[in-house]
């Protein structure tokens, strides 16, 4: 698709200091855009303002380069209407999904009349990653959600080994295996039960995950790529942050079966840049909605440009807004 107009797009992500060029999606995103011609601003989520009506950003235009130390340079703060001065907003800050982060969704909802915001703001607040993905429980190991004891010890017994992770968890972060013999379940459970108000996911281990967990991007409800990502060793984790490493993959029939089923849905709910993730070829474990990540890696190894594919959907996207 040919890009026809320069657009002004609000980036609403993290700091720009602490990014990891080498890998993040977001500056990947950034950096496609750039090349084509797009203005782009830069603000926390902190920075956002509802004043008479009017969604406003503290936001400051933004340069980007693939340069490692020298990524980035800022213009001066501008406070932006995000109704009237952008095109599109790309909401990318990083969970937690917490009360922070939902407030932001209910105040970028409030823009969508007038600008298009990536991932739609009110799907993203509806589709946690670790809740959405139950809607497609048949894909999925066995799972349960809770905060009783006794539960997951009948679950364990049940399925011999388990595990155990935050709901509103990211990047891997307090996801611990329980093998056999239950050894700390107890002390678990009252961890997570003292760390966190809602309740935790368990579920059934699936040894393959040894062969790695693979992240399958989603374009606007079409695949774009997959990497698998291996765990290091000792570890079952195999998130890129906590040390797993990136490696080529192509999709089975039932991961493209798992993709054909989530498709349609993601696009009819604004989902322009999902990513899933599956353990063993077959095991649906999260749908990733808020700052999904892994489009560098897939470009790398399968010379692609996802970067690209997300504006082309962003173009779509707003041609049939402006032909309603």
């Amino acid at each position: 698709m040919t890009q026809l107009n320069p657009l002004t797009v609000a980036v609403q992500m993290d700091p720009m200091e602490g990014i990891r060029i080498g890998g993040d999606s977001t500056f990947h995103i950034m950096l496609a855009g750039q090349a084509r011609g797009h203005r782009l601003y830069h603000y926390l989520a902190p920075d956002l303002t509802y004043r008479d009506g009017r969604v406003l950003a503290k936001a400051r235009p933004v340069k980007v380069q693939k340069v490692e130390g020298d990524h980035f340079v800022f213009g001066e703060p501008e406070m932006l209407d995000l109704g009237r001065d952008v095109d599109v907003v790309l909401m990318r800050q990083d969970p937690p999904f917490d009360l922070s982060y939902i407030t932001a969704t209910h105040l970028l909802e409030r823009v969508q009349e007038e600008t298009l915001v990536v991932n739609d703001p009110a799907s993203v607040r509806n589709a946690p990653e670790k809740l959405f993905v139950l809607d497609y429980a048949r894909f999925m190991p066995p799972t349960m959600i809770t905060r009783d004891l006794e539960q997951v010890k009948s679950f364990l017994a049940q399925h011999g080994e388990i595990v155990v992770k935050p709901l509103y968890g990211n990047a891997g972060n307090a996801v611990f295996h329980v093998g056999r013999s239950g050894a700390n379940l107890s002390a678990l459970v009252e961890l997570f039960n003292a760390s966190w108000v809602e309740p935790f996911m368990v579920q059934a281990f699936i040894p393959g995950v040894a062969e790695g967990d693979k992240r399958i991007v989603l374009v606007d409800g079409e695949v774009a790529g997959a990497v698998n990502r291996i765990p290091g060793a000792g570890e079952i984790r195999s998130n890129l942050a906590v040390g797993g490493s990136a490696a080529k993959t192509v999709l089975t029939e039932r991961e493209l079966e798992i993709c054909e089923a989530l498709g349609p849905e993601l696009k009819r709910r604004g989902l322009l840049f999902v990513g899933i993730d599956v353990i063993g070829g077959e095991w649906l474990t999260e749908i990733n909605v808020t700052s999904p990540t892994g489009i560098v890696s897939i470009d790398a190894f399968n010379g692609t440009n996802t970067g690209g594919m997300i504006w082309d959907a962003i173009d779509a996207r707003l041609a049939a807004r402006a032909a309603a």
